[in-house]
């Protein structure tokens, strides 16, 4: 075929990875006698998570070779839209007994897939995962739709739009999703998307209307008369210049991300050449100098130890003597790494790989892998990292010379999971004498930007008018913590005290009893989830 100048194509290459040397060698044996006519077309889905990069997969020969074209969703939604109706025809749509229920319905998925599409690009704020959602849910969905509709016309009866909804948001995309979280999400949409009030103009969103055959497109009042070409048409013209797919700040985290993974992805495939080693390693001296100088001391555990007595051995305690014993474990493996790295420069030791991978990382201002071993998770360039560390430091000296900090900064903890477990076990469980399964934090915001604002740890709690009803369950202190961060969304100043708790600045923490008769009496008790993020 090569000889002959015919054309083949291998498909999805990435599952064949053991063959792809054979692939590589059989392309340099052809290009000897290859006809000009001849081409090879090769496809690949984009590497997972897990798999690395795509040059890691598939040999670089291979990828310098080829001319790259990506085929990707588009990353607006008014494209998205145009690409998902797209998909259908004007004998789609001729083939449905129900013209009128079909087109606008059909739009309405339209719009629909487009949401849920949009979404995987603002990562885990609009999925927990990336789920496989594609065209081919789309068009199956939309043969379910005609067939629904086609049996409606022929029994007499409505349109089924419950049965819709749940076919499309349980089976159909319901089936790529995993956490019910997003089902929830996934479901809403349709909840308002696929409704009865789409053949009447209902909204698809802000400044954005289902088209209605006789009055958008200004044709006669008949459905027929609104075709496959209408709806293209209207997408162009009457599409809205912005319609916010989630909050203006995921935006803007989005095109942050962005930026860094491309040059990120530059900085991977451009640095790294032969002849570095250690003919560079001296130049990372100054930084291993400034490093040194600006390294805190490690904490006394056997003075912070001696000065408890047995009662103060609270769990708020034993969480800082953890938190002690973990910045200590990072502060020697600093400490005694530069100081080898300096030896190593000295000539007094020989310098080994790890020594020249410290000195790349100081120079590129890179995270240390053995340092990242034993500190928390982190996606800051070294010198921010560095710095965090000091404050970190700083906590933990502070918080180990008293019982408990007016606020924690719970962020700056190696395991802040720790912490709110403590306070569950130190304020709920011992108050009531109650299993830890039984416990739950409940927590109240306030507008307080300055910690000089906080005179000291929380007194009893107040007690509300819905929580004196619970009696025996009366809840005592609660901890003050800051540093939490709103993702994809903003603060309203003024907001907090009295609104169901969204995020501000500080926050009070109280462990409560999670029983049903609990629950049940508080008001405002909205359940949020709040994740880590490596940052």
């Amino acid at each position: 075929m090569a000889k002959e100048g015919g054309w083949i194509m291998l498909q999805n290459i990435h599952l064949m990875q053991a063959w792809l040397k054979d692939l590589e060698r059989a392309l340099e044996v052809i290009e000897e006698f290859v006809h000009d006519d001849f081409r090879c077309f090769l496809t690949s889905e984009p590497p997972g998570v897990m798999q690395g990069k795509l040059w890691d997969l598939i040999p670089e020969p291979i990828l310098q070779r080829c001319i790259k074209v990506a085929d990707e969703a588009p990353s607006d939604l008014k494209s998205n839209l145009r690409r998902a109706y797209s998909k259908f025809s004007q004998e789609n749509i001729d083939a449905c007994l129900k013209p009128r229920e079909f087109k606008a319905t059909l739009f309405a998925l339209c719009f629909f897939h487009s949401l849920i599409s949009g979404r995987i690009k603002f990562g885990a704020q609009g999925w927990s995962k990336k789920y496989p959602f594609n065209d081919g849910d789309l068009t199956i969905c939309g043969q379910v739709l005609k067939n629904y509709l086609n049996n409606a016309e022929n029994l007499g009866t409505e349109v089924p739009w419950p049965d819709l909804r749940y076919i499309f948001g349980e089976i159909m995309y319901g089936g790529h999703i995993t956490d019910p979280w997003d089902r929830r999400v996934n479901n809403t949409y349709l909840a308002v998307l696929v409704t009865p009030e789409l053949l009447v103009g209902g909204a698809l969103a802000p400044g954005f209307k289902s088209p209605v055959p006789g009055v958008t497109a200004g044709e006669a009042k008949d459905a027929a008369k609104l075709e496959y070409s209408h709806y293209v048409k209207y997408i162009e013209e009457r599409f809205p210049p912005e319609v916010p797919q989630m909050h203006p700040n995921a935006e803007i985290g989005f095109l942050t991300n962005q930026g860094i993974s491309i040059f990120k992805t530059i900085a991977d495939i451009t640095g790294g050449g032969g002849g570095g080693g250690s003919a560079d390693i001296s130049a990372s001296t100054p930084l291993i100098t400034s490093y040194l100088t600006a390294l805190p001391t490690n904490l006394d555990m056997i003075d912070i130890r001696g000065r408890l007595k047995e009662e103060d051995y609270t769990p708020f305690i034993i969480v800082s003597l953890q938190e002690a014993d973990r910045v200590n474990a990072l502060l020697d493996q600093i400490r005694s790494s530069l100081l080898e790295l300096e030896l190593g420069i000295s000539g007094a030791l020989n310098v080994t790989e790890k020594m020249e991978m410290l000195s790349a990382d100081l120079q590129s201002n890179k995270v240390n892998a053995l340092w990242a071993e034993k500190a928390y998770p982190s996606l800051k360039a070294l010198s921010a990292w560095f710095a965090d560390l000091v404050l970190r430091h700083e906590q933990v000296v502070e918080w180990t010379a008293q019982k408990l900090l007016k606020s924690i900064w719970i962020s700056g903890l190696f395991n802040s999971m720790s912490f709110l477990t403590s306070n569950m076990q130190a304020v709920a469980a011992r108050s009531n004498s109650l299993p830890l399964d039984y416990m739950t934090n409940r927590c109240r915001f306030y507008n307080t930007r300055d910690l000089a604002e906080i005179t000291g740890v929380p007194p009893q709690a107040e007690i509300g008018r819905a929580e004196k009803e619970i009696g025996r369950h009366r809840l005592l202190e609660g901890v003050n913590v800051h540093g939490l961060f709103l993702e994809g969304a903003g603060w309203e100043d003024g907001k907090g005290e009295d609104e169901a708790p969204e995020s501000p600045c500080r926050r009070c923490v109280r462990g409560v009893p999670n029983t049903p008769e609990l629950v049940d009496g508080l008001i405002c008790f909205f359940e949020c989830s709040s994740f880590t993020w490596d940052g």
